[in-house]
């Protein structure tokens, strides 16, 4: 057996199913969970038709690197939202959502030869961990607190250790804080990754839930290109229907970037043989050519937070973030604890911060927060919002 697999630490959700596996919430309180980030918006019936119609495809092996259809219309959302230069043909790989995707691109970047550093923020999506145990790296975590306004402290490692890294993973919007990477902290780390030759991985599954119709989030192709960094050098982002689109088990994303290091990807996955099924495709392809849907998942998510994060701030200190649909708040007593009694009692699932972050420089910057991700339907959300103002532990 592979020996790093010893080195991966239990998923969040089976800590968070251990932790309230006895606890006997009151039965009259109907069960809302809040823990995972798991769209529950309906899927609009146009996705869902143009899926069904092309469904015959599926007596076809698909291509790795997706139908020219789909890579287009990809590139062509990508040129509309973030006014950037793709090329379908060599910049843009269609993936089976961003998650496994994320973790692939560890194993074609890391050169297992050399010593090998992987940057993470902490608290950080799970996937960045294991995909770098995996691939014979070493994690380096750099913490995002609220003291530096959840920002990934880049300019905290010494030269001397940026010269093992291989790979930087960023989120923005980020999970679980739901910040957003300003045009200043691009420039450094693009300077970064010139100077010791490493590769951005940019994870940007969230970049469609935003509040401000007029100022959607800066995502990587845009900030390279206002930085003149037209071929987008060292950097791959990565996109996903799942939140943009409420279809999470279509498994649909995007990977779009530097044409050098999508041509890498591409053979890896040619071998891996991650290929996405032609049905998939064709729904794929409506979806991101609609947005009239998308302004309607981001109202949703805009009434959601006006509604919740007012009632749940007068008992938990939290914000409305950047983006995204997490709540990250402050808990009166410690994390874990508190997830565990709001569930015995009030039957509402969170996740402790705790679980998404790993102890670096003698601290876990996720204790003493909760993840709230407010992901059902608003009269579930405010309900439990409520429950939540009421629970004292």
């Amino acid at each position: 057996m592979n020996p790093d697999l010893d080195r991966l630490q239990a998923y969040p959700f089976e800590r968070l199913r251990q932790l309230l596996a006895h606890a006997r919430p009151p039965a009259e309180l109907r069960h809302i969970d809040l823990s995972i980030g798991e769209p529950k918006h309906p899927t609009p019936p146009f996705i869902l038709e143009a899926l069904a119609k092309a469904l015959p495809g599926i007596a076809t092996y698909p291509s790795t690197a997706g139908t020219i259809e789909l890579r287009e219309a990809i590139a062509a959302w990508l040129q509309r939202r973030f006014a950037c230069s793709i090329d379908p043909a060599t910049q843009v790989l269609p993936v089976n959502g961003t998650r496994e995707a994320l973790f692939a691109i560890a194993q074609t970047v890391i050169d297992r030869s050399q010593p090998a550093r992987v940057v993470a923020p902490n608290p950080f999506y799970q996937i960045y961990e294991g995909a770098a145990l995996l691939a014979g790296a070493a994690p380096l975590f750099l913490p995002t607190t609220p003291e530096s306004g959840f920002r990934m402290p880049f300019e905290a490692l010494p030269s001397r250790e940026w010269s093992d890294v291989q790979l930087v993973y960023v989120c923005s919007p980020g999970n679980p804080t739901g910040r957003v990477m300003a045009l200043d902290e691009w420039k450094t780390l693009f300077e970064l990754s010139e100077r010791h030759d490493f590769v951005i991985v940019s994870d940007e599954c969230y970049s469609e839930i935003y509040f401000d119709e007029s100022h959607p989030p800066l995502g990587g192709l845009a900030a390279a290109r206002a930085l003149g960094r037209d071929d987008y050098a060292h950097l791959l982002t990565f996109g996903s229907l799942s939140k943009r689109s409420s279809v999470p088990g279509m498994r649909s994303g995007y990977v779009a970037g530097d044409a050098n290091l999508v041509r890498r990807f591409l053979l890896y996955r040619t071998y891996h043989g991650n290929a996405m099924s032609p049905a998939i495709q064709a729904a794929s392809v409506a979806a991101w050519n609609d947005e009239s849907h998308v302004r309607e998942n981001r109202r949703l998510y805009a009434t959601k937070f006006e509604q919740a994060t007012p009632v749940i701030a007068r008992r938990l200190p939290t914000a409305k973030p950047d983006a995204a649909f997490y709540l990250w708040a402050r808990t009166p007593i410690d994390e874990v604890e508190y997830a565990r009694q709001l569930y015995a009692k009030c039957n509402i699932t969170v996740l402790p911060g705790s679980f998404l972050a790993r102890e670096s420089g003698g601290m876990n910057p996720g204790r003493g927060f909760v993840r709230i991700a407010l992901v059902a339907a608003p009269a579930e959300v405010a309900q439990a919002a409520a429950r939540i103002e009421q629970f004292v532990p």
